[in-house]
């Protein structure tokens, strides 16, 4: 984890000193469960990240790194470019790479897997609405997810109050596919003219028989942008 973290943080101080043409983010935070579409990958894991934008493009490195259970680490690189479209709505289109460096593949287990998707999201009166589409190239899996959002000032306390829910179907070619859902609530606080704070609240559910369904965890975290 140590070797992962350094590089971020070279890799973000290195790119701020362009950041005339575009922006650099480094996030650092830390989560009580990995939960993933509405499955659990990992306990307490520490998540930090890097990305690059410029316009309608982005493109960064993320990583969940966890810190019980002697669970593999996740690396994942992405990049993505975004629509502006008429009436506050936007066409996202991207590709993910999902890399596990210390996955036991001797039965036949992927290191890697591709993942391209396309979504649609806008602003309608307040609320942020939102569908996407992914299709894992590698494993055969298709997952649709439906979002929202919605966000309430709290100016007074320089801080926000954030709503987020989401609802899912993943379809694997071989074998049984699931649905699951997320609800989630996150305050993020302004700690500096770069700096923001935020504290969060999550629950997922899937429906996978004979399998943990359901999921409470929180998550803290500190994100700087240059």
């Amino acid at each position: 984890m140590k070797k992962t973290v350094l590089f971020i943080v070279a890799l973000c101080a290195a790119m701020s000193t362009r950041a005339e043409s575009y922006s650099v983010t480094l996030d650092f935070p830390y989560t009580t469960k990995y939960v993933f579409r509405g499955v659990e990958l990992a306990k307490g894991s520490f998540q930090p990240s890097v990305e690059v934008s410029s316009g309608g493009f982005s493109a960064g490195m993320w990583t969940s790194q966890p810190v019980t259970d002697n669970i593999d680490n996740e690396i994942d690189f992405y990049a993505g470019y975004t629509t502006t479209l008429k009436e506050g709505w936007s066409l996202d289109t991207g590709v993910v790479l999902y890399y596990y460096p210390e996955l036991d593949t001797g039965g036949g287990a992927d290191e890697a897997t591709w993942e391209p998707y396309v979504g649609l999201s806008g602003d309608v009166g307040g609320v942020s609405p939102g569908v996407y589409l992914y299709y894992d190239l590698t494993l055969k899996v298709l997952t649709v997810e439906g979002q929202l959002g919605y966000s309430v000032a709290l100016e007074p306390a320089g801080a926000s109050l954030d709503f987020s829910a989401a609802l899912g179907r993943v379809d694997p070619k071989a074998g049984s596919g699931y649905t699951y859902y997320s609800l989630g609530v996150s305050v993020p606080f302004k700690i500096s003219e770069r700096g923001t704070l935020t504290l969060g609240a999550n629950y997922a559910h899937n429906d996978i028989s004979g399998l943990d369904n359901s999921h409470f965890f929180g998550t803290i975290g500190v994100a700087i942008g240059f």
